[in-house]
């Protein structure tokens, strides 16, 4: 990809148009020694994580609940289609309407874009759960809060696992359109700043400097939790 990069930049007539991964990579350096990168991706990632967790608490219990409770799935599953087909676009904006241009509106539209998406996820996690683990937990006579951790939560840890992994590269997306729109800081206010001077080299320096921040979170914390989550599937097989 590097490589490709740095020859459509040389054959590019305006190299202001596609810099090379040189001019690009010298001005990530230039943000970094200057403090300011670690600032706004610092807030961006605050509010992806704000936003990851309360997406995957409430998620969690929607799906689990959906997945358990065939009546409640009937009731709520017309709320779940229209909120997965609702744009966030929308979402952003009547959040920033209705709450106002803070923080509270900016993490509550990022986590209800994200919400319906565990809650699918999950929701089908819980219907796959063994009916025979359930007998088991029935004859030994487990309280609720016994059987969900000791046998409804060990089988949902894929589905968490995957939710998680598939939710936080969308999470971030989200969270730049809402600082696009209605922030004074993060990686999506700057991305703002620099569209309006036709900057690409500062579009894509901070762009992948976050990219590079979320693949570290992906390599480093989600994947082996995903690999842990799944390992008793290839102890049982």
């Amino acid at each position: 990809m590097l490589v490709l990069w740095a020859v459509a930049s040389q054959l590019t007539e305006r190299p202001q148009i596609l810099p090379a991964p040189w001019v690009v990579a010298a001005r990530i350096w230039t943000l970094a020694a200057s403090g300011e990168l670690w600032f706004h991706a610092g807030m961006t990632l605050f509010r992806v994580l704000a936003s990851f967790v309360i997406a995957m608490a409430v998620g969690i219990a929607l799906g689990l609940w959906m997945g358990r409770f065939r009546t409640a799935d009937h009731w709520l599953n017309p709320a779940l289609v229209i909120a997965l087909n609702i744009p966030a676009l929308v979402t952003i904006v009547l959040a920033y309407i209705w709450i106002g241009l803070n923080e509270v509106a900016a993490i509550t539209a990022v986590a209800l874009n994200k919400i319906p998406v565990v809650t699918v996820m999950l929701r089908e996690g819980s219907r796959a759960l063994r009916p025979d683990l359930d007998d088991m937990a029935s004859a030994f006579r487990m309280g609720r809060l016994e059987r969900l951790r000791h046998v409804v939560l060990p089988q949902l840890a894929p589905y968490i696992a995957g939710a998680a992994r598939a939710g936080i590269s969308l999470i971030w997306k989200i969270v730049l359109v809402v600082e696009f729109l209605g922030r004074s800081n993060g990686v999506g206010f700057k991305i703002h700043l620099l569209f309006s001077s036709f900057d690409v080299a500062g579009v894509l320096a901070w762009a992948l400097a976050f990219v590079a921040v979320m693949l570290l979170i992906d390599l480093m914390i989600l994947r082996p939790w995903e690999a842990r989550a799944n390992r008793w599937r290839r102890d049982e097989a």
